[in-house]
């Protein structure tokens, strides 16, 4: 009896002491919560400010171009005479005299600062003293060739509908590749791993590394050709410099002892950057650079941008602020500037363009920044690590195995990324079917396994007549159709030039319109839809058509790839699209 009774007094005494620490915790939660959402917004807001200020120093660059232009203008007209010379030349035109009368007293007063105008001494009535500009180095001064074209620095070829103002600008470098092009595959991979929130807060800058107009245009046509929505939108830029932006290539030093052609190859991509990042520099709060061969995860913006917001936040007044934040342990993909501070980065590529590859030259610009001659390589690194701040899980994967560097192959893989790819997407509730393909499939990645939701199917290269065919065991009605093509570790296995086909169960009178609406085959199938360069086919079916007998996938034409279907779905009339049962569910293997 005396231990029940000591147990309910120690039971009595526990609730007496947790019963105010819950209530505490209940009333500061929210607090908690409520101030750390501050913290973030306060954050957000102090880079907008820096954004900001690098638009009015900007605009400062540009009264200071402008005051000296009228400086010039008013030595070459104006009143100069010295001790022993001829007569002075008449005064200068009366539109010259009062045009900074004409502004308003502050662009007045900023343009005579910037100009050194004053009024001094020198006669009773005053006079103009101007003294000599300094001039600081720019540009034209690392890149002299720039002077020789008066259009050097204005695009060759630029498409956009003006989008600025957004949180994170990303930079997709792109060239013209010998063997095969992960561009598409990569913007299809980005665009489709954002929400609509984050679209409207992102803008994609394709920069296209081209001197031939030709190629320019083409990569540009086939960008329009599957992304047309997003161009329309603004989401997508597209430019590409004008040719005379480059240096001769052939004069350029042999620097790190590298071949002639792989100095060309650095030395270009370091130009890329620098004018890419120019480019971006007043579009937005963060500038990411990517490439154009990379693969992301869901909701990498809405991850960065809060990444960011919060390393910002913790900043304590007497630490520094970082200026890279690395969402990748590759080479210099996935890495985060603030845009107000790229032009340090700009000016540095500039200057050591030449020198050293550009995944280098941010090593050594941030070095620069914190390193000290008299302390060993270990404080180098506890400082950086303050500057150059790792998120913990990387966000971006490089898929590419062909360099734009000619005989280059290029297999590095981000370990930290994880297998957060999906290699195929299973549909379990796709109606019944028998299933079954002349194209040779490779071990077990069969048909049937890939309709039924549980691999995907691989087969090997298709040849033009080729058929994967889907025979229903009754009559179905479709709403619509899914097929991908091509994954994460093969995006070049991909139907091309394919076209999607269905059999009417019931004959269609002669009056339907649906034969209006599609071509059909000599042998009575309607052609509903083809593989886009993506290697996607999906669509939605008139519910004119009516019950189906078969679906299938007709090959055209030879390819130089193998064929992988990594997700297949058909969605019958009555279904729920929005349902749990015919919702993709990723499916990851263990090595293929």
């Amino acid at each position: 009896m005396f231990k029940i009774r000591q147990r309910n007094c120690m039971l009595i005494v526990t609730a007496l002491v947790l019963a105010p620490c819950i209530v505490i915790l209940m009333v500061m939660g929210p607090e908690l919560s409520t101030e750390q959402s501050l913290t973030q917004r306060l954050a957000e807001c102090h880079m907008r400010l820096q954004y900001l200020e690098s638009m009015y120093r900007a605009r400062q660059e540009d009264v200071a171009l402008l005051s000296q232009y009228l400086g010039q203008i008013q030595i070459i007209n104006g009143n100069v005479t010295g001790a022993g010379t001829q007569p002075s030349p008449p005064p200068p035109p009366l539109p010259v005299i009062n045009l900074l009368d004409g502004l308003s007293p502050e662009a007045r007063q900023l343009l005579k600062n910037a100009s050194h105008i004053s009024r001094g001494g020198g006669g009773a009535n005053g006079s103009m003293i101007r003294g000599q500009n300094i001039r600081l180095p720019n540009a034209y001064h690392f890149l002299p060739h720039l002077l020789d074209d008066a259009g050097s620095l204005r695009p060759a070829y630029l498409q956009s509908k003006g989008r600025t103002d957004v949180s994170i600008v990303l930079g997709v470098p792109t060239v013209r590749r010998e063997k095969q092009s992960y561009l598409l595959g990569t913007l299809h991979n980005l665009i489709e791993n954002m929400n609509d929130e984050e679209q409207n807060e992102t803008l994609i800058i394709v920069y296209i590394g081209e001197t031939d107009l030709e190629a320019v245009q083409l990569i540009a046509r086939q960008i329009e050709a599957s992304f047309e929505q997003y161009l329309d939108s603004g989401l997508i830029d597209i430019i590409a410099p004008a040719p005379s932006y480059y240096p001769n290539f052939e004069r350029l030093r042999i620097t790190l002892n590298d071949p002639l052609e792989r100095v060309k190859w650095r030395s270009k991509q370091n130009l890329d950057f620098a004018y890419l990042m120019a480019y971006a520099h007043s579009k937005g709060t963060f500038y990411v650079q990517l490439e154009d061969d990379i693969l992301t995860k869901r909701q990498f913006i809405t991850t960065m941008k809060k990444f960011a917001l919060i390393k910002s936040a913790l900043t304590k007044p007497d630490q520094p602020a970082w200026f890279v934040l690395d969402f990748c342990q590759l080479g210099f993909i996935g890495k985060m500037f603030k845009s107000a501070e790229l032009p340090y980065l700009i000016t540095y590529f500039q200057m050591f363009y030449n020198d050293k590859p550009v995944d280098w030259l941010l090593t050594y610009f941030i070095e620069s920044k914190v390193c000290r001659t008299d302390k060993d390589q270990k404080h180098c690194n506890q400082e950086k690590a303050k500057y150059w701040q790792h998120f913990r899980k990387s966000l971006f994967q490089h898929i590419g195995t062909s360099s734009s560097l000619k005989g280059k192959v290029q297999k590095l893989k981000d370990k930290q990324f994880g297998s957060k790819v999906p290699q195929y997407y299973a549909h379990t509730h796709n109606p019944p079917a028998l299933v079954k393909s002349n194209i040779a499939p490779y071990k077990n990645y069969i048909l049937k396994r890939a309709y039924r939701g549980e691999s995907y199917f691989w087969g090997l290269l298709p040849q033009p007549g080729d058929l994967v065919q889907f025979i229903f065991e009754r009559p179905t009605q479709l709403r619509r159709y899914l097929f991908r093509s091509g994954n994460s570790e093969h995006p070049s296995d991909r139907f091309y030039n394919t076209t999607v086909e269905l059999l009417p169960a019931d004959t269609l009178s002669e009056n339907s319109s649906v034969w209006s609406n599609f071509n059909t085959t000599t042998d009575g199938y309607l052609v509903v839809g083809a593989f886009d360069s993506l290697g996607v086919a999906e669509g939605q079916l008139d519910v004119k058509i009516g019950a189906i007998k078969e679906l299938r996938l007709h090959v055209h034409s030879d390819s130089e790839n193998w064929a992988l279907l990594s997700e297949i779905e058909l969605q019958e009339w009555g279904s729920d699209p929005k349902s749990e049962v015919n919702a993709a569910k990723p499916r990851f293997v263990a090595g293929s």
